[in-house]
């Protein structure tokens, strides 16, 4: 059984081109990308150990092989933290056979104030596991026309993978959906993202699935939304950190372009909703 270290270190390695590093191509593979040889050498490492790493063998790489392995794979800034996390859940205890409690819905009063300050703007509260927690009238007026807010306890992540109106309200749909399942690594616990995968994946597939293993940290890229009467909107995002206990954060979207601004002002016309927390 795979791990998520050995699950990213061989997803990264197979993305590679080994023209890219120099390498000589050696002809047809059955797989693609870097040979695990290649990666071996280029780490300082045997492929012995590379082979236990990759297949969940080892899980307790030393500081200085998960270095070597992130130079050889010429890992940047994010893929690098992201690592990092991964060698610390990999490494850990197993949550065991009891599901834990699902992440706290409440949202303190004070966001719920700070969220009544960025009216008429288009904000919401959030978790890594993509539940909506509250959000702002404007957000509502963009979103809710898509379908996001018709479940009692809205989630983004399982909207994306099981509304079939998600495909089409978000004009880059897989750039969505790699965004909302690298975020189930960073959290709120490792316990609680395990458990939400198991309980989507059924439902979500392979296409859910197939990112999970990935582990590769996706593009920052405006968000481009195809609403059904403002139609082409694009956002840029900005995630504002909430402090640790609360596991949560303010997610507001701000016009990319003057078109957008316009458009939103026309939508902010029409009747909308007032600030309200979900669930």
């Amino acid at each position: 059984m795979g791990t998520p270290l050995g699950d990213f270190v061989r997803a990264k390695r197979d993305s590679i081109q080994p023209e890219s590093f120099g390498l000589p191509d050696r002809g047809r593979r059955r797989s693609p990308g870097l040979r695990r040889s290649d990666l071996a050498t280029r780490a300082g490492i045997s492929v012995e150990y590379l082979t236990r790493i990759e297949q969940g063998r080892d899980r307790n790489p030393s500081p200085a092989v998960v270095s070597a392995l992130a130079d050889a794979l010429s890992l940047d800034a994010a893929e690098r933290d992201h690592l990092r996390y991964l060698v610390k859940i990999t490494g850990g205890t197993c949550a065991g056979h009891r599901r834990p409690a699902p992440p706290d819905r409440r949202v303190r009063p004070a966001v719920l104030a700070t969220l009544r300050l960025l009216e008429p703007g288009v904000a919401f509260v959030t978790n890594r596991l993509g539940d909506v927690l509250a959000h702002t009238g404007g957000f509502e007026t963009v979103m809710g026309a898509g379908g996001l807010l018709d479940a009692p306890e809205p989630n983004l992540t399982r909207y994306v993978f099981t509304d079939p109106r998600a495909r089409t309200f978000f004009a880059d749909w897989d750039q969505v959906a790699d965004e909302q399942t690298f975020d189930l690594w960073l959290g709120p616990s490792a316990e609680a993202a395990e458990w939400f995968t198991a309980d989507l994946a059924p439902l979500a597939g392979q296409e859910f699935t197939r990112r999970l293993s990935r582990h590769l940290p996706p593009p920052r890229v405006p968000l481009l939304i195809d609403h059904p009467t403002a139609h082409g909107l694009r956002w840029q995002r900005e995630r504002l950190q909430l402090p640790p206990t609360d596991a949560q954060e303010i997610v507001v979207l701000l016009p990319a372009d003057e078109a957008t601004e316009q458009a939103l002002e026309r939508l902010r016309r029409l009747p909308g909703g007032n600030l309200r927390a979900v669930g």
